[in-house]
């Protein structure tokens, strides 16, 4: 599996895009680098793109590990973070419906899934209307 991120900190918003089968150590190890990332800050709205996942691990034991790990990041100074997840296939809104569900006890987070680029763009408050706008203008 392929799982990258870019950060828009003049924006506040950071791109995660998940590609191929997702496995929750991947998901650990890039979360790790994120954290690490000296531009990381609390509050940073999270945009997911699912669009490229073929299939995802499901262990949703060892998925709320990881979810109270990111939750100790993301509600640094008592700030909620916005979480979209793009998931415009079937088995992308499995998925997306997994990681919202792993969220529902924990406060920091507000997640929601779109279906749409346009649509997930602009309740992250962003200009564009496409994701390759926002990575070739941000």
């Amino acid at each position: 599996m392929s799982l990258s991120f870019r950060l828009f900190p003049n924006r506040g918003l950071v791109y995660v895009r998940y590609e191929g089968f997702a496995r929750l150590d991947d998901t650990l190890q890039a979360f790790a680098r994120y954290a690490a990332d000296p531009r990381t800050r609390p509050g940073q709205k999270q945009l997911v793109d699912l669009a490229a996942v073929t299939g995802y691990e499901q262990d949703f034991t060892k998925l709320m590990q990881i979810q109270a790990q990111k939750a100790d990041v993301f509600a640094a100074n008592g700030v909620q973070t916005l979480m979209v997840y793009y998931a415009p296939t079937p088995l992308a809104r499995d998925f997306a419906n997994l990681a919202l569900r792993s969220w529902n006890s924990f406060d920091v987070v507000v997640a929601l899934i779109q279906n749409d680029e346009a649509q997930s763009l602009e309740l992250l408050g962003q200009p564009e209307r496409s994701f390759s706008d926002l990575l070739q203008n941000a």
